[in-house]
């Protein structure tokens, strides 16, 4: 009975035994197969460095103002008996904005024209007498005076009527209306903006040290948020002769003709001063940057190269496969459009990745196609915007 256990165990053991030398010669196999495998390579699209002139520019942040913009507000009290306008409204220098009550004023004006009138009969007929010596030459000159007082106070009354007609000062965009008919108006209650359109201004501080660079003429390129696709150009019309002495800066004026009227006063706007001189930078896609709290970085294309020989390995059939990508870190200087310019870490001629970057990692494997990448410019203006 003794025997045949032991046989048994013995079978059992040599079974397992088998079991475990197949299992594990299952498992080397996968790791050699795991060993050998590569994975496909990623497809990008890619683009050299090259090198273009750009104009030295400076850049700065500015506030848009109108060449003329008021709120119209009345000089006197009153009540407001007729509105002629309507709320964004384009108006004419001179046009009717609103009319206060004026039927008291038209009273003492029919008075006051009717003492003027007999105070220059009056002086007239003490001019005839004087020559008769009936009446003194005191007399006549204080008929004179009486005359003159009264005209006076006529054209006070006449003035003050005037002022109650609220016109436009000048040709321009009215704003939305802030009163109502029959309100009783006080003085300096706001109206109505006003505001000229074209052309507008766009202020702007420059450190002192760039003082000496900027001049009257020079041409200026801005961009608003409210219309990000689109750069607005006009040049410098004024320069601050002082520099601020919290800041140590300087205030410049950029005068912008705005005939589309898309510049409205108060617009926030970055600021492009076009220098006359130009400098050869690299330029490279915008997209082509990664950045991290680090520094900026790109990868680089570059052919695939045997690990035994550091021999470039000669690509496959269709050209575009045995590449692989490197990380570079590099400076950036400044954009334009889709471009930035690299002020180190890349030359001329190298090739880098511009889409599909997220998917690659250092020493990844590439391929490359371009057909579907769309064409980077330094004027982007997207269909859709």
């Amino acid at each position: 009975m003794t025997r045949k256990l032991l046989i048994g165990l013995v079978i059992v053991l040599v079974a397992l035994g088998g079991l475990a030398a197949v299992k594990i010669l299952q498992i080397k196999t996968m790791i050699g197969s795991a060993a050998l495998f590569a994975p496909p390579p990623e497809t990008i699209a890619t683009a050299e460095v090259h090198e273009e002139s750009w104009p030295e520019t400076l850049t700065a942040v500015g506030s848009v103002s109108a060449a003329q913009g008021v709120l119209v507000s009345p000089e006197i009290a009153g009540t407001v008996s007729e509105i002629a306008f309507e709320s964004g409204a384009t108006v004419k220098q001179g046009d009717l904005l609103l009319r206060m009550d004026t039927s008291s004023e038209e009273a003492q004006l029919r008075a006051a024209e009717a003492q003027a009138e007999y105070a220059k009969v009056t002086a007239e007929r003490q001019r005839k007498l004087v020559s008769d010596k009936t009446v003194s030459q005191s007399d006549v000159d204080q008929a004179d005076s009486t005359w003159k007082q009264a005209v006076a106070n006529a054209d006070n009354i006449r003035a003050i009527i005037q002022k109650k007609t609220i016109r436009a000062p000048f040709a321009g965009k009215l704003g939305i209306r802030l009163v109502n008919l029959g309100e009783q108006l006080d003085v300096g209650k706001n109206i109505v903006s006003l505001q000229s359109l074209s052309p507008m201004y766009v202020d702007f501080s420059l450190p002192q040290q760039e003082f000496a660079k900027v001049q009257a003429g020079l041409k200026v390129r801005a961009v608003s948020d409210s219309y990000a696709t689109n750069e607005f150009e006009g040049e410098i019309t004024a320069i601050n002769p002082d520099l601020d002495t919290a800041t140590r800066s300087v205030r410049v004026r950029a005068k912008f003709e705005n005939a589309d009227e898309r510049l409205r006063a108060g617009m926030f706007a970055r600021v492009t001063v076009v220098l006359p001189q130009e400098n050869l930078v690299r330029v490279i896609p915008a997209t082509a940057v990664l950045s991290a709290p680090y520094g900026d970085s790109v990868y680089v294309v570059t052919p695939e190269k045997s690990d035994a020989t550091n021999q470039v390995v000669t690509p496959g059939a269709s050209g575009s496969t045995n590449l692989v990508v490197h990380q570079v870190l590099i400076r950036t200087g400044r954009a334009r459009g889709d471009f930035v310019s690299v002020e180190s870490g890349l030359k001329v001629g190298d090739k880098v990745a511009t889409a599909g970057v997220f998917k690659l990692h250092n020493g990844a494997r590439i391929r490359e196609n371009n057909e579907l990448t769309p064409e980077a410019s330094q004027t982007p203006n997207p269909p859709n915007s």
